[in-house]
Order: structure tokens, then sequence, then C-alpha cells
């Protein structure tokens, strides 16, 4: 009696590998995604390039449906699993650290899980070997610096247009708009030239992206799904 529950247990995994391998016999039905294809991402996961992420996994899922010859072979909602797999600490002179992720596998319909290569494109925070940062240097600080000092100036402009809208029919603007806008120059000048100097001396920020962010990726190799 054990003999044969144990000659039926073994039929059946037999049974089970046979169907597990299916999608990836040599007759198997596939289709090809190939490399350069553009996908977008939507993060399940945060990341970031502060220390305590290093290595750590995250989730992702496609945005878009991925056909071939009018065919759904990776549809809406696919999950992509990658994680990151370096971090280079940030430096002086503002130079940010830099995240770099490595996307591990896509599962299709069938649940397999296929190796798949991308990699990102189309942010500014990218570095020229594909990683990701929050500041690329002291010129890229001096940029953001710029941005905020021309807020400033642009604020200090706006409040004095419109606190003395309504004061004196409005034309005490005639005289506080002049002043707020001098001073605002003044104080965004100020404010241009200490951060510059301070970012000469500070190290550069980590980057976080939030749960949710959209990544747009593009495929380095093609990939192979089986389809039914």
């Amino acid at each position: 009696m054990r003999l044969k529950i144990l000659s039926v247990i073994l039929t059946m995994f037999m049974l089970t590998q046979m169907v597990l391998a299916a999608p990836f016999n040599a007759n198997a039905k596939t289709k090809r995604i190939p490399a350069g294809t553009k996908f977008e991402l939507k993060l399940l996961t945060p990341i970031s390039s502060s220390p305590e992420f290093l290595g750590k996994e995250f989730q992702a899922v496609l945005m878009t449906d991925q056909t071939s010859d009018t065919d759904v072979i990776l549809p809406m909602g696919s999950l992509v699993r990658g994680s990151i797999s370096k971090i280079t600490p940030s430096q002086r002179f503002s130079k940010g650290s830099i995240m770099y992720l490595n996307f591990d596998h896509v599962v299709t319909p069938n649940g397999r899980q296929l190796p798949i290569s991308m990699s990102v494109v189309g942010r500014t925070d990218l570095t020229y070997d594909g990683g990701l940062t929050a500041s690329k240097g002291y010129l890229d600080a001096l940029k953001q610096n710029w941005e905020k000092t021309k807020d400033i100036a642009k604020t200090s402009t706006n409040w004095g247009d419109e606190t003395f809208e309504d004061v004196a029919g409005g034309y005490l603007r005639i005289l506080t708009v002049p002043i707020s806008a001098i001073g605002g120059g003044i104080g965004a000048g100020a404010y241009y030239v200490y951060d510059g100097i301070a970012d000469m001396i500070r190290k550069g920020s980590d980057i976080y992206i939030n749960k949710g962010t959209t990544l747009k990726v593009i495929l380095i190799d093609p990939i192979d799904v089986p389809v039914i």
C-alpha cells in the first residue's frame, strides 16, 4: 500500500514539473518584446540613495499594456521587481549621493518570472552612467539656488503688489511695488551669494523617490514572453 501511495505521489510530482516547464519548452509559443521598447512603471515601494536602502528590493507595475501583433503579452499591472544595487555616498561641493537600480525580473500572466534588463530614462537627475542623484555637483547646486533666488524676488514683489491692492485705492502700490522689488532683489542676491559659498562646503543630499512615482524606462535586452 505504501509503495502504491509513493508511486502516485511521484507521478503527480513529475506531471507538475512537466506543466511548469511547458512555457520554456523549445516548441512553446513566445512573443518578443524588442530592445529599445519604452515602459512606464509605477513604484509600489519608495526608493532612496540613503545608505540603509542599499540592497533593498523594490516593486513596480506596468502602467500600459505591452502588445505584439495586436495580442496583449504583458498586461497593465504586470509586476516588475528589482533592487538598489549600488549607492555612491555624497561628497562636498554639493555632490549628492547616487543610486543605481537593477531591474531583476517581470512576472508574466502565467506566473513565470522572466529576467529583464531596463534603464531609467527621461529624468533630469540622471547621471552619465544611469544613476539617480539629487545633485550632480556644485554647478547643479548653483542652478537650483538661482531658481530659489528668482522665487524670493518674485514673492517679495508680489507681496508689495497684493498686500496694498485695496489700500488708498491701490495707488499706494506705486511706492510699495518698487520698494518690495528692490528689497526682494537685495535679499535674493544675498541668499544666492551666501548659499553659493555654503554649497562649496556642504555635502550633497540623498535622493528620495516616493511610492506612486512613475518611472520611464527602456528595455536593454529583448525578452521572449511565453503566451498561451
